[in-house]
């Protein structure tokens, strides 16, 4: 945004297993929750899906946590899409709804219409946010919290390297081929993503180490989509496992 000077606060956290993953990022979701439902009543959160946060999913909707938090001020969007049904195994929003939502009160999700024409899907989504933020023309939402991945080439959300959605800079939502998937896609932009108030990180695995190695680099000129999430003013929290960050 305009008029704000640049702040990252960058915080790496080196976990033995996903289960300890899951475990930090479920204390690090629940405070910035806290803080947002007192500061403005309402939690806005985007999801992404994949297998990376399945151990977090599940965690929320155990005893100790499911009561923990308030699942009727939260707002779930989503960061991707694939475009399939919610119905289709690769669909994130159904995997997030197996996951998570059918096991807790939460009342307030907007899907990604992947089962629509993705031009008209992304249009629709667009307006879903500008509609649920109030925004003002040209604005950008600020979401309390963007739960991110990274694939091994580097991309992120549905953001992957040498994409035309690198060089976004006015869309909210886009529609996408992506060559490497051979697929379409739904995602939300750059601009969107770094406006948050916390872009979280989960990656495990020791075939992410290298590419972990450069997307953790914020001194060097960012060549990765995943290196490209640099918050205007906000939290940039990566929670890696052992193997990602040793590559053993």
């Amino acid at each position: 945004m305009q008029g704000r000077s640049r702040s990252i606060h960058l915080s790496v956290y080196i976990h033995k297993d996903p289960a300890a993953m899951a475990e930090r990022a479920a204390h690090i979701l629940a405070a910035a929750c806290e803080e947002a439902v007192a500061e403005r009543g309402v939690f806005k959160i985007a999801l992404s899906g994949g297998q990376t946060p399945i151990p977090l999913f599940r965690l929320l909707v155990a005893n100790d946590w499911v009561d923990h938090l308030p699942w009727g001020k939260m707002t779930f969007f989503w960061v991707d899409e694939r475009c399939v049904g919610p119905e289709h195994p690769e669909s994130n929003y159904g995997l997030v709804r197996r996951e998570l939502l059918t096991h807790v009160p939460a009342t307030h999700f907007f899907r990604m219409r992947g089962d629509e024409d993705p031009v008209q899907a992304a249009v629709r989504y667009e307006e879903q946010i500008h509609n649920d933020f109030n925004l003002a023309q040209q604005e950008l939402p600020r979401f309390d919290f963007m739960l991110l991945g990274m694939g091994d080439d580097g991309h992120t959300g549905s953001i992957f390297p040498k994409s035309p959605a690198l060089a976004e800079k006015k869309r909210l939502v886009i529609d996408q081929y992506v060559p490497e998937r051979k697929a379409d896609r739904l995602t939300l932009t750059l601009p969107v993503i770094n406006n948050a108030r916390c872009c979280m990180f989960l990656v495990n695995g020791k075939d992410k180490h290298s590419v972990l190695s450069k997307a953790l680099d914020l001194l060097a000129e960012p060549t990765l989509p995943a290196q490209m999430v640099r918050p205007v003013v906000g939290d940039l929290i990566w929670i890696v496992d052992e193997a990602a960050a040793t590559g053993q």
